[in-house]
């Protein structure tokens, strides 16, 4: 197990098998020492990551919803790259809230993802980001992210 898996599980997570696309895109594309992470969305088990912070769901739990699809992205790298060791840098966090008109607590919600990634990489989980409210996300989830990740 690599050092940041072995971190990831210190923290009390695991990481999800890598979904497959659900439409005409890719999960991930690599041009250089970049990948550019299509956007994720939370597990659909069941209604918990459904609706607009925060009426339908609540922020913390639109911050689990973060969380989760930050280990979604981090399966999507392990796929594509093999090991999470070989991520030099998080760069570029996009992250979008299915919310309310009146709602302005958007980087709130994605500090669930960012500080995930700082307490998972330390210093190279440090990164540029984007919060902002979105009047509907696909299938009605609470959060949706993308990512740009460095690797070696």
């Amino acid at each position: 197990m690599s050092k940041i898996e072995s971190r990831i599980h210190e923290l009390g997570y695991a990481l999800p098998n890598p979904p497959a696309p659900a439409g005409s895109y890719a999960n991930c594309v690599r041009t250089g020492n970049l990948l550019f992470l299509a956007g994720g969305i939370p597990p659909l088990d069941d209604d918990t990551y459904l609706g607009k912070v925060p009426t339908d769901t609540s922020i913390e739990t639109a911050q689990d919803a973060a969380r989760a699809i930050t280990l979604n992205r981090l399966a999507v790298i392990k796929d594509e790259i093999g090991d999470l060791d070989k991520v030099s840098r998080i760069v570029n966090v996009g992250g979008f809230v299915n919310s309310e008109p009146n709602f302005y607590q958007h980087p709130e919600v994605i500090n669930g993802c960012s500080d995930l990634l700082v307490n998972i990489f330390g210093d190279k989980g440090i990164h540029s980001r984007t919060a902002m409210g979105a009047s509907a996300l696909p299938l009605n989830v609470s959060v949706e992210i993308n990512m740009i990740v460095e690797i070696n």
